[in-house]
């Protein structure tokens, strides 16, 4: 029975209906006018729910050739087109010539591409993903009838008509919990249907632990086609860090301090906004340490540095905010009832950054987070920072949206903030390479994949330096 065949019932508890499709068999081979050479040692992949491109980055710096990338969202795919599919740009998708340039749903990828897609089989090596998480995450409302969420089964259609060697899916640590409506988690369905293939291996890592400079717990599945390797990729991801950071010059975790500090309008002033009329933004200075260095580099200066119109008493409000909230040590974490009452605010998620600690897990909202110092909310560039985003990479579409907008639009701060940091795909990227480049038939650890109890019963999964 295929994926697709077994699929049809067991999504029926998330509201899904899984249409069978007669997928053609594993060729083995690679077919096809728009395929990779078959003498080049580039591995190929594919980016579905690409976001603005921050998983796709990552893998293009660890050195992976990416095939093409499925993103719905306009704002998101303007970013992604402007960054890795616009000519001179420092990483570039080699997109099929049969496949538009537009953004689209994977649902009519799979629908208007069926033939393309399966001619792909045997040249696809990698196939990633990270399916809109709204749905899951505990930061918001968790609906386990979010459309949203349906996406999975979308997904696994695309794995069953790629068959790629390996499958990567990237979500919040929702994603492995359960709904009181379905009889399971999201997590533990992906699992049952990839385990028929694949080896299937996934863990919740805290990518601070990758130089990230933020708090950011994010569960990740990684599945290898059965007989590829007997190596566990997240022991061997795990044995590689400290050597991948050594190599960039980091030394982790990362401070808020050290990610943006080379952005205080203290040190460089502000100037009249370059895009948009009637704002101020961040006047660059230059970098002051390792890894502004690392984010600066190949960039002549950084854009998204547009600053946010607070008004007199709005900045005069944030300051007392700021000054509360390190004299009481509150800082990375919601101000308390007391100080909110005080200062008359109702937002109870805002937090003010600790300058000497990895941020908290930035959101969507770009009013949860003040500055450590400085009376005002970040930037879009501040957030990119703390998300890893190399300075050179732009931001296209608008800053915000509001109302109905938000499950429909998908602005430059949202971008930022569902993106995969690149340090950590790369980080992926590198032991992937090595996993199936430098020594196909790694005799490595034998140990079974985690079962999602053991995850669910477990606080935080992370890679030991």
């Amino acid at each position: 029975m295929s994926l697709a065949q077994r699929s049809s019932t067991k999504w029926r508890d998330f509201g899904v209906n899984v249409v069978e499709n007669d997928w053609v068999g594993h060729s083995g081979h690679t077919r096809g006018r728009d395929m990779p050479g078959s003498k080049s040692k580039r591995l190929v992949f594919v980016d579905a729910f690409a976001g603005c491109g921050g998983l796709s980055l990552g893998l293009m710096q660890a050195g992976l050739t990416g095939r093409f990338a499925i993103e719905h969202d306009r704002f998101a795919f303007a970013t992604l087109q402007a960054n890795l599919l616009s000519r001179g740009a420092k990483f570039r998708f080699n997109w099929p010539r049969w496949l538009p340039k537009e953004p689209q749903p994977i649902e009519a990828v799979l629908g208007k591409h069926g033939r393309q897609l399966r001619q792909l089989q045997g040249s696809i090596d990698v196939l990633v993903g990270g399916p809109p998480c709204q749905g899951f995450s505990t930061a918001g409302r968790r609906e386990h009838d979010d459309p949203r969420n349906r996406l999975f089964a979308s997904y696994l259609k695309l794995v069953e008509c790629l068959r790629p060697k390996i499958v990567l899916i990237e979500n919040v640590r929702g994603f492995t919990m359960d709904f009181e409506q379905a009889s399971k988690n999201y997590a533990a369905l992906v699992r049952d249907e990839l385990s028929n293939a694949y080896e299937v291996y996934d863990q919740l890592l805290d990518l601070s632990k990758f130089g990230v400079p933020q708090a950011r717990t994010r569960y990740f599945l990684l599945a290898l086609r059965k007989g590829l390797t007997a190596e566990n990729p997240f022991e061997l991801l795990a044995k590689r860090l400290p050597s991948f950071l050594r190599k960039l010059g980091l030394t982790a975790p990362i401070s808020a301090w050290a990610a943006i500090s080379d952005l205080e309008t203290a040190r460089g002033g502000t100037r009249p906004s370059s895009e948009t009329v009637g704002f101020e933004e961040i006047a660059y200075a230059g970098p002051r340490n390792s890894y502004q260095r690392l984010m600066s580099n190949g960039a002549a200066a950084p854009g998204d540095l547009r600053l946010a119109r607070h008004s007199p008493e709005i900045t005069a409000r944030f300051g007392k905010l700021i000054r509360l909230s390190h004299a009481e040590g509150r800082l990375n974490r919601s101000i308390s009832s007391k100080t909110r009452s005080r200062l008359g605010i109702r937002k109870q998620a805002l937090r003010v950054l600790d300058p000497d600690r990895p941020s908290p897990t930035i959101t969507s909202m770009p009013d949860d987070l003040l500055h450590y110092s400085e009376p005002r909310t970040l930037t879009v560039r501040e957030n990119a920072r703390l998300q890893s985003f190399p300075d050179w990479f732009s931001f296209k579409g608008k800053y915000t949206t509001g109302g109905k907008l938000r499950k429909r639009e998908v602005p430059r701060f949202t971008q930022v903030a569902n993106a995969v940091p690149p340090l950590v795909s790369r980080a992926i990227g590198e032991m992937i390479m090595e996993l199936l480049l430098d020594k196909p038939k790694r005799r490595g650890s034998s140990s079974a994949s985690l079962s999602l109890q053991r995850i669910n019963q477990s606080t935080e999964i992370v890679p030991h330096a």
